[in-house]
């Protein structure tokens, strides 16, 4: 184990059944920190404002470019989607951890 943070879900920690914080580890954590990083920069909630397809296109680039910032993932392999409007998938390779991928919803974009 490399990485170690709490689990966060719509902006509270999740605690397990004795109520204690669930720990998350490696890949996962990556991946939270991706996905912190895309809602504070607040490019998902100006990806589902926009309605011009040539300027979704570059926000979804300078979303890529913030998710290529993170040293811990192999340059080149970031993939931005947006499936339908409103949902955001992001696929990597991370260096030591093999593939990781998130969502981000809507719902957490507005929150």
């Amino acid at each position: 184990m490399k990485y170690q943070d709490l689990l966060i879900i719509n902006g509270d920690v999740v605690l397990d059944t004795g109520h204690n914080p669930t720990l998350i580890q490696d890949r996962a954590v990556i991946a939270q920190d991706i996905k912190h990083a895309i809602l504070e920069s607040q490019l998902a909630v100006m990806l589902i404002a926009e309605r011009s397809k040539p300027k979704k296109a570059d926000i979804r680039t300078q979303i890529e470019l913030l998710v290529e910032e993170d040293v811990r993932l192999v340059p080149g392999t970031i993939r931005v989607e947006e499936p339908n409007d409103g949902e955001l998938y992001v696929f990597a390779q991370t260096i030591d951890f093999g593939d990781v991928q998130l969502s981000i919803s809507q719902k957490e974009m507005t929150q």
